[in-house]
């Protein structure tokens, strides 16, 4: 390997490395790499990088391939633990970006628990548009726009070439910037972790200062579980409901906290929820956007609002080696119609709710932050698929009616298998306007840039046989996200009939991977982990 006998005598310091050429946000992340080694040499270490898998969502969306997505954390996740418990390394640098493989790997640092740091690739710059900024979620909507008249194919295609205009991860407070921003949160990232942009000279410099600090946590044995505690997860969870995060965050979150032996049940984030106000309002909801976020001050900003309110703590300790309160010391709003005050939120409770009834009795997560006022409270009837492919070919056939309330079932971790985001239909709606009209439904999940009325990890999942298994087409769904409830208006004794009568379905996927995650998942309630 042409290492001197310098170099091994110095501590070895791991690089997860997962560029590949097929995902944007990770297309840089080999110069990302090669910045945090230099900071890793600068800092008297020897950096020794491997390779990690990664998946696209946005192009493995509505095809086979997205059955293979949320799977793909956990292999991340063991394969980093695989290489390091392999190759004992002193530290760990994770240089990651996009949906899966952030949480994937900062469930390896919490598993192995050796001094380790995140270092992401940062987010896309928004596109520009028929003087409108646009994002990778205006193209998908776009679909449902053509289908609808209200955009042609030609228009689509321009929308389509300028959207995304360079690496990193989506442009909007969709999942990879949800959860790269909450790492910091966490304190497992360094401060502008989430929202410095891909292209900026200052990403590559927080590269080279990861690789600077991790050989400061490895000389003072700081590793990741004694920086992630309960507190830790509470403050990451406040940052999620102020930001108003991709729903995804209530599988990831949890799992991360698992992989630290700590419970996160549902209600925690329902708590939080209640008593923090939504501060910031980004795509896809809102008209911002990471870059926006960035120059308003950051998590930073937004964590230094929360904790002179009282509602996070400044205890934790975090990966520039001080506790929360001293590294929010120097931050502060710049932009107060990016990040408002506590006085004046955009919403008075956090993005995320948990709703339950007899259709959810384990639970169900939407991004309230994210419904039209109007799809609040909603009752309707029920038009209920088994696949996510039968419900778009019913949407985009103009069947959906307004006031229906779509079920899209057997696509939950063990259903489908491997619990497939909805962006297709939701975005179908939207484009055509129907997101004020119609709700959506289902045990599988949703893309951090769905909006709307989308309800999803309804649990027990109907492959299990969940309730929303014996949901018949035309029955009456009550929706009540103020209240936190979900209610099918079917008497019980017409339900125990349905369930008596109740046949699991033969499995979609009967070899390889995707068949043994399936065996192996556990619900969605708690964060689709292996067992």
């Amino acid at each position: 390997m042409g290492l001197t006998d310098e170099e091994i005598d110095r501590p070895l310091i791991g690089v997860a490395n997962s560029h590949n050429e097929l995902i944007p946000g990770h297309i840089h992340l080999d110069k990302i790499t090669e910045a945090v080694k230099a900071g890793v040499r600068l800092a008297g270490g020897t950096p020794l990088s491997f390779g990690v898998i990664g998946v696209c969502d946005g192009l493995a969306m509505h095809h086979q391939g997205m059955k293979y997505s949320l799977p793909s954390r956990e292999l991340i996740a063991d394969s980093v633990e695989v290489m390091a418990m392999a190759h004992p390394f002193d530290g760990l640098v994770l240089v990651t970006n996009c949906d899966k493989i952030i949480p994937g790997m900062l469930m390896a640092a919490l598993r192995l628990d050796i001094p380790a740091i995140m270092i992401s690739g940062g987010p896309m710059l928004a596109g520009w548009f028929q003087g409108r900024e646009v994002d990778l979620i205006s193209v998908f909507e776009g679909v449902g726009a053509v289908q609808a008249g209200r955009l042609t194919e030609a228009e689509l295609k321009e929308m389509a070439d300028c959207a995304c205009p360079g690496c990193g991860s989506c442009a909007g407070m969709f999942t990879a910037n949800s959860m790269n921003c909450l790492s910091e949160a966490l304190g497992l990232a360094l401060p502008g972790n989430g929202t410095i942009p891909a292209i900026a000279a200052a990403r590559f410099r927080l590269a080279k200062l990861a690789g600077m600090k991790i050989m400061e946590l490895v000389q003072r044995q700081i590793t990741p579980r004694q920086i992630a505690t309960l507190d830790a997860f509470k403050n990451a969870i406040a940052v999620d409901m102020a930001l108003g995060c991709s729903t995804n965050t209530v599988l990831h979150v949890p799992a991360i906290a698992r992989e630290a032996e700590l419970e996160l049940p549902l209600e925690l984030f329902d708590e939080i929820s209640q008593r923090t106000p939504h501060l910031a309002h980004l795509s896809p909801a809102g008209p911002h956007h990471l870059e926006d976020l960035d120059r308003a001050g950051g998590v930073p900003a937004v964590m230094k609002v929360l904790w002179q309110g009282g509602l996070i703590s400044g205890e934790p300790l975090t990966v520039a080696g001080v506790n929360m309160k001293d590294q929010l010391a120097t931050a502060q709003v710049l932009a107060e119609e990016v990040i408002r005050p506590l006085a004046n939120p955009y919403h008075k409770e956090g993005g995320i709710a948990i709703l339950r009834g007899n259709l959810a009795p384990q639970g169900a997560v939407v991004k309230q932050s994210g419904v039209a006022p109007e799809m609040l409270l909603n009752e309707g009837r029920a038009r209920v698929f088994s696949s996510e492919e039968e419900a778009t070919a019913a949407i985009l056939g103009r069947e959906i009616k307004r006031g229906d309330i779509i079920v899209i079932r057997y696509e939950g971790p063990k259903g489908g298998p491997g619990m497939r985001e909805m962006l297709t239909p939701t975005s179908a709606l939207a484009g055509m306007g129907l997101d004020k009209e119609v709700a959506l439904l289902t045990d599988g999940r949703f893309s951090g840039g769905t909006r709307g009325a989308a309800i999803g990890h309804i649990s027990p999942e109907a492959a299990e046989g969940g309730p929303l298994a014996l949901v018949q087409e035309g029955d009456r769904i009550r929706i009540d996200i103020p209240g936190k409830t979900l209610t099918l208006l079917v008497d019980d004794q017409e339900l125990a009939r349905r369930r008596d009568r109740w046949q699991p379905p033969p499995p979609k996927i009967t070899h390889g991977y995707a068949s043994r995650y399936s065996r192996l998942v556990s619900s969605g309630s708690r964060g689709a982990v292996c067992q």
